[in-house]
Parts: C-alpha cells; sequence; structure tokens
C-alpha cells in the first residue's frame, strides 16, 4: 500500500503535530484532507500548506465528519481532553477503515510527568470505543512537531507502530517509511501506553537540555 495515492483525512491537522503529518504526506503526492470542527478553519489550513508546497499539491480542508467520510485512512492528532468527543462524531465514517491516533494523555499544567489514563492506553480506549469496524493504530506519539515541519530536515526518530490488527500496522509503518521516518511494527494496542508515556518523558528531555525535539531510537534491530 505504500506505493498506492491515498486519501488521507487528518482530523486536527490544523495542529502542529497533526499539519507536520499532512505536510509530510502531501508533499509525497498523496490527497490529504485537513479536518476541524469547523470547515473554514480547515479550509484556511490546507490553504496555507498549498502554499507551502505549491498550486499542485491535493490539500483540502473540511468539517471533520466530511474528513473522515473522504478519506482511504484518517489521523486523528487532536488534544487528549477532545480524543473522545472527536471520534463519537465520526465513529459512523470511520467503520472499514484504519484509523491512526497520536493522541499523548498529557494533563496540563504537568505535561512533563507521565499520567496514563485508567486501563493505561488512550488509544486502547478508542479501539474499544469505536468496535471492530475499525482498525485502530497506535503511532506518531514521539515525533516532535518541529521536526516534521521543515521537509529538508532529516528526521533522527524511530516511530513505534502497535496495533492488535498487523496488516493495520504493517501499512502505518510503511506510510512512515515513506515521509523518512524508521518505524517498527511494537505489537498489540495495549503497548501503545509505552509511547503514550514517552511522549512525558520526551518533553522533560526537552526542558531540561533545552532542545525542541528529543526522540527516540531502537537499537540490536537490523535498520530497515
Amino acid at each position: 500500500m505504500s506505493n498506492e495515492r491515498l486519501t488521507i483525512a487528518v482530523l486536527g491537522g490544523t495542529g502542529k503535530e497533526g499539519g507536520g503529518l499532512a505536510l509530510r504526506w502531501a508533499h509525497k503526492g498523496h490527497r490529504v484532507v485537513i479536518g476541524s470542527r469547523t470547515a473554514d478553519r480547515a479550509e484556511e489550513a490546507a490553504a496555507a500548506m498549498r502554499e507551502t508546497l505549491g498550486a499542485d499539491a491535493q490539500v483540502s480542508g473540511m468539517a471533520n465528519p466530511d474528513a473522515a467520510t473522504a478519506a482511504d485512512l484518517v489521523v486523528l492528532s487532536v488534544p487528549y481532553a477532545a480524543q473522545q468527543a472527536t471520534v463519537q462524531d465520526v465513529a459512523a465514517q470511520l467503520q472499514g477503515k484504519i484509523l491512526i491516533d497520536v493522541t499523548v494523555p498529557l494533563v496540563p499544567p504537568k505535561v512533563s510527568r507521565v499520567q496514563l489514563p485508567e486501563g493505561g492506553s488512550a488509544v486502547e480506549a478508542v479501539q474499544k470505543l469505536l468496535g471492530e469496524g475499525v482498525k485502530v493504530v497506535s503511532a506518531f506519539q514521539n515525533i516532535s512537531a518541529h521536526h516534521l515541519a521543515n521537509l529538508d530536515e532529516e528526521m533522527d526518530c524511530d516511530v513505534l507502530v502497535c496495533s492488535d490488527d498487523p496488516a493495520a500496522a504493517d501499512t502505518v509503518v510503511a506510510l512512515s517509511q515513506e515521509i523518512g521516518l524508521t518505524a517498527w511494527n511494537a505489537g498489540p494496542l495495549a503497548n501503545s501506553a509505552v509511547a503514550e508515556a514517552l511522549t512525558s518523558v520526551l518533553i522533560a528531555l526537552n526542558r531540561r537540555y533545552k532542545v525542541p525535539g528529543a526522540g527516540i531510537r531502537i537499537t540490536g534491530v537490523p535498520r530497515p
């Protein structure tokens, strides 16, 4: 599927993380739909992206339900406080599709302290909410938006991809590699708790060592 041109909806694509992923995929020739609570705000972000990539870039903006309907694959990149409500708004449109959830359970103001939800994983809760009709994949929690936004930058950070559907995870691994990231199928969705918790650790490292985008690398495994 990595060579196939997909329509990818990024719900929360007006934010830095979602916008960075959208920019990278659009740059590689995928059709990207920016999703937001309002179509006007989504289209404003899409217009800015077209200005960066050129008029030929296939980037549009829609309200979240319309964006999810139009997509082959959907990415959820919203603040933790909005995760459940956003998913409920588009649950019907997600059926039969892959949902990549980038959510990190950060609880301001102590975002550099791990605060996992009851049950251990914010992404697992989404899978339970949506049911077996949606293949939920956890990915990109540990990639800095600072790196994603610069298309000329080589990103020295690995991606942990977790899902209860190995084929869906492999699809996301391929999409990650396409935009210059090394990605690993890291097992079932329950393992997402580790990636979600690591984000707070990386924020703490950023603050302590005064860097914009600490990341992780997996060692001891042959790199693709």
